[in-house]
């Protein structure tokens, strides 16, 4: 397990870094204004349909199953049952994608109410998201062989090709003056990535002996019973999306460029739970798959308890740094160009509080992976949708309410995952599918330790920054000098407590 979460860390790591990379151009060119509103909320289909139709469907309810039938050596009978599930997948996203261009203005309406009375920008909106909305159906190949590829234990092609819709940004981003305007660019980009993704991942799955054939819909009881899964799983990606959405809306009431700070604020949180957190839970359903359908418990429950370990001490150190940091952070890395010190500051309050719920938002695929693997979309679902409605009501108090603004959306959002984890942990205890091993509980302590660590140490470092360079590259040094010092104080501390935590090929026999 740990050449294969290095792998999927690696890939991952470099598909957040090209983000990153694409981020910062973003913000460079778009700034915070009215455009760069607009193409973010048309960014938001793409990434959070993907979150309904994509793995966060996909890989829970087929994934399992799918990877159990290889397991039995029945491949004929995999590949049917795969084929199958693309002939359906692909008639729906058809549906959809013409029911998006027909009524995209009346999305927009009720997503971005905001938007209608800022010149232009509602129909700015519109038409960037007719753009956008066509990378769907495009990543919906990739999606399912990614799937079929992490069941047979091959995770680097799942892993690299998200860096593609990046570089496709950046790209178009850096070629903007041949476009009627930047956000235009950019919305072509995405695009242009669905495109070179798609080619991609069947190059990948072919090298490996997976294809997907598509043929008319049939209905048979292996598909029904993957629809079941699939509609309880649905149900809780639909309502994670709604949060977004929600966030939008709200946003949209705010004054201009608030949905803008949220992004980018956002974008820096997921820089560590996408490069750590998920590909912990990426490696982990398979490996929890694979050894319950073998009937290995205690494999399962080890690999489980492990992984959680690991995904608080990898996460901890970021939350503390986004709690401790965040202005630095954010003046550093998007301060130049369109995007100034003011637009920072704003972002900067969303960051902290993004990072109070970072640990949380890691520990929900491992911890709903103990339904996940037994084939139980439906639990996790049912618990989703509470935390997304307690979420919601948190972020009409915290911004209307107590007047925190954007910082009350991302405050929200953080309760949201913490209560979201508590819920799956105490039903799994319950219902005596969890198992919190001596593993873990001797791992608790040092963890929280070596986070506070990160985060004194990141603190330390961006005040002897500012003091000793005052002037102009002020925040970019405070920002070196910060992350210096909390790895420092933060690997000191993982050294110090070494015995305690489950370091050794990361606690897990491959």
């Amino acid at each position: 397990m740990f050449k294969r979460l290095l792998s999927v860390g690696g890939f991952t790591l470099l598909s957040r870094i090209t983000g990153f990379v694409r981020d910062v151009l973003m913000a460079w060119i778009l700034g915070k204004g009215l455009m760069s509103d607009a193409f973010i909320v048309a960014f938001m289909f793409p990434n959070y349909f993907r979150a309904i139709f994509g793995e966060g469907t996909i890989n829970p309810a087929f994934l399992p199953r799918y990877a159990a039938l290889r397991a039995r050596g029945e491949h004929h009978a995999a590949a049917v049952f795969a084929d199958r599930i693309f002939s359906w997948q692909m008639a729906a996203q058809l549906v959809i994608l013409v029911l998006a261009f027909v009524g995209m203005p009346l999305v927009i309406h009720l997503i971005a109410p905001g938007f209608a009375g800022k010149d232009g920008q509602f129909e700015m909106t519109v038409n960037l998201a007719r753009i956008t909305f066509p990378y769907l159906i495009l990543t919906v190949v990739a999606v399912q062989l990614s799937a079929m590829l992490n069941a047979i234990e091959k995770f680097w092609a799942a892993a690299a090709w998200s860096n593609l819709l990046n570089l496709s940004m950046i790209a178009t981003l850096i070629a903007w003056h041949w476009f009627p305007n930047a956000a235009e660019a950019a919305a072509w980009g995405v695009l242009l990535g669905g495109v070179t993704q798609l080619f991609f991942i069947l190059w990948a799955g072919k090298r490996d002996g997976l294809t997907l054939r598509i043929g008319w819909p049939r209905w048979t009881a292996e598909v029904k019973e993957f629809f079941i899964a699939y509609g309880a799983v649905t149900v809780g990606a639909a309502s994670v999306v709604v949060a977004p959405f929600i966030d939008t809306i709200i946003a949209s009431l705010l004054p201009t460029g608030s949905r803008t700070a949220l992004y980018y604020a956002d974008r820096i949180n997921q820089l560590p739970l996408g490069v750590l957190g998920i590909a912990l839970g990426t490696v982990l359903l398979p490996e929890m798959s694979n050894r319950l359908a073998k009937g290995d418990r205690a494999g399962s429950d080890k690999a489980q308890n492990n992984a959680a370990a690991l995904s608080l001490l990898l996460t901890l150190p970021f939350a503390a740094a986004f709690l401790a940091v965040p202005d630095i952070i954010m003046r550093a890395i998007f301060a130049h160009g369109a995007f100034d010190n003011s637009a920072a500051a704003l972002s900067a309050v969303a960051l902290a509080a993004y990072g109070v719920g970072l640990p949380a938002f890691a520990l929900v695929r491992i911890v709903a992976s103990t339904f996940y693997a037994r084939h139980d979309t439906a639990t996790p679902a049912r618990i989703t949708v509470t935390a997304i409605l307690v979420n919601i009501a948190l972020k009409v108090v915290f911004v209307w309410g107590l007047n925190l603004g954007v910082a009350g959306i991302a405050l929200g959002t953080a309760a949201g995952a913490w209560l979201n984890v508590g819920l799956l942990t105490f039903i799994g205890q319950r219902r005596a599918l969890l198992d919190i091993e001596s593993t873990f509980r001797r791992a608790v302590v040092p963890v929280l330790v070596a986070g506070a660590a990160a985060g004194l140490g990141a603190w330390g470092g961006a005040r002897l920054g500012v003091m000793l360079h005052p002037g102009h590259f002020r925040d970019e040094i405070a920002l070196a000098l910060a992350i210096l010092g909390a790895g420092a104080l933060y690997l000191t501390s993982v050294w110090l407590f070494r015995a305690r935590l489950p370091l050794g090929r990361f606690g897990i026999k491959a």
